[in-house]
């Protein structure tokens, strides 16, 4: 009786924790929702943002343009811990961390050879449909390109 009622426990710790991972409201397939997005001249456009599960980690897959029009790709896998882990396909970034906040926003910080050229907040709304991004770029010549982006969950 005793070594069932352990079991039992276990159980429902288990599944608690992985529902806990599952309802994160930044996770799933995140499309731009561009007439409600404002962006500053030259900047790019991150058509649609994937977080999901990678074991412990969280993966996150961007596919958009740049300020030429030209298609984009990058890649970043770690945690929401506020530490920088290495971007693969972002010419303009080589390392970028998640920080959250709460249950619904993220600080993001991006960075190019340790310098910080991007920095901004993300935040879900309450009913998990939309997410605003807003962000400040610091371009190659120095000037900060201030975009606010919406997504809607797909």
């Amino acid at each position: 009786m005793k070594t069932r009622s352990i079991l039992l426990t276990l159980a429902v710790c288990l599944v608690g924790i992985a529902l806990a991972y599952a309802q994160d409201a930044n996770m799933g397939t995140w499309k731009l929702n561009e007439a409600k997005s404002k962006f500053a001249a030259g900047a790019a456009k991150n058509s649609t943002v994937v977080y999901e599960a990678a074991g412990g980690d969280v993966k996150v897959t961007v596919e958009g343009a740049d300020k030429d029009g030209k298609a984009t790709h990058n890649e970043w896998t770690g945690k929401f811990d506020g530490k920088d882990y290495p971007v693969s396909g972002d010419m303009n970034t080589d390392a970028r961390s998640y920080e959250r906040i709460n249950d619904r926003t993220l600080k993001l910080t991006g960075k190019k050879d340790g310098k910080v050229v991007t920095k901004g907040e993300i935040t879900v709304s309450t009913d998990g449909k939309t997410r605003t991004v807003k962000t400040t770029v610091t371009d190659a010549a120095g000037k900060k390109l201030k975009s606010a982006a919406v997504y809607d969950k797909q």
